[in-house]
């Protein structure tokens, strides 16, 4: 309870300064006329660097997703507060995300995507934009992995986190967003903002600018990602290396991600795939 006050009296939940920066999207992106919904996946306990209790707290129709019992128990009972806030205990599959937002009213075009899973973030973001056209979009990469170098984990219903061992890069995030007509606005370190190319064509930035601005060139990036020392020369070393550096730091893990510079080395999310919901170029 102390922990959640603290965060109350400051009125800032989100880790860096996402916050902030979605509420500016939001207030120059989605129109002022449409219903204000946001999806949280992986919404943790709902208020500890939460990107969407901001929202919530403003009133707008919420649906929190958390996998974690734990978590769980603890996003229900805040969003318990709020008549518009729902609460699901369920673990994500590409499968059947479509038929869970579906079963609770979820807008096609919907205002707000947060999504921090970390895991199988991409297969379950290209698995949403195959049916729904999210506003604004904050997903979480793996921001250890320089463009344009391209990494996803490949998926695993049981995937469980390891040492820098998750998500996806952002050089895959700018293919996925050219793929489903998506750009890219910011990367505030590891988390990238991005929104329908219809609604801020002329905003986008590509994934390189993005990210020496957004995670690079941070003025405290060592200091609080002090934890990625041991992959920071990847910063220094060209494509190539990059990519023989990764395969042997991930040689435990070998077989169980794509790694390439060209986007062909990567596969896409094929809906209505019976099980084998993946499939290559």
């Amino acid at each position: 309870m102390l922990q959640k006050g603290r965060y109350s009296v400051r009125r800032r939940f989100s880790h860096s300064d996402e916050q902030r920066i979605l509420k500016k999207y939001i207030d120059e992106l989605v129109p002022k006329d449409r219903p204000r919904t946001v999806v949280d996946i992986g919404a943790g306990n709902g208020v500890r660097w939460s990107n969407s209790y901001a929202l919530v707290l403003k009133g707008w129709n919420a649906l929190g997703i958390e996998a974690d019992r734990h978590k769980y128990n603890l996003l229900d009972q805040v969003y318990r507060r709020f008549p518009n806030a729902k609460a699901c205990h369920r673990h994500i599959q590409p499968e059947d995300i479509k038929s869970l937002l579906e079963s609770f009213d979820i807008d096609k075009e919907f205002s707000v995507l947060c999504l921090d899973i970390d895991g199988n973030d991409y297969w379950i973001l290209d698995a949403i934009l195959s049916s729904f056209r999210p506003r604004l979009i904050v997903t979480e990469i793996n921001e250890k992995i320089p463009p344009p170098i391209r990494f996803v984990v490949k998926y695993d219903p049981a995937f469980k986190l390891r040492h820098h061992f998750y998500g996806y890069s952002i050089a895959v995030l700018a293919d996925l967003c050219a793929r489903r007509d998506y750009g890219i606005l910011r990367l505030e370190y590891n988390n990238a903002f991005i929104a329908p190319r219809e609604l801020a064509g002329a905003r986008f930035i590509d994934a390189t600018t993005a990210y020496e601005q957004g995670y690079r060139n941070g003025a405290d990036r060592k200091k609080r990602f002090w934890p990625n020392f041991d992959v920071d020369i990847l910063l220094s070393m060209s494509p190539e290396d990059g990519v023989e550096f990764l395969r042997q730091f991930y040689a435990k893990d070998e077989g169980n991600y794509y790694l390439g510079i060209k986007p062909d080395d990567i596969p896409v999310y094929k809906p209505g795939v019976e099980k084998t919901v993946f499939a290559d170029r």
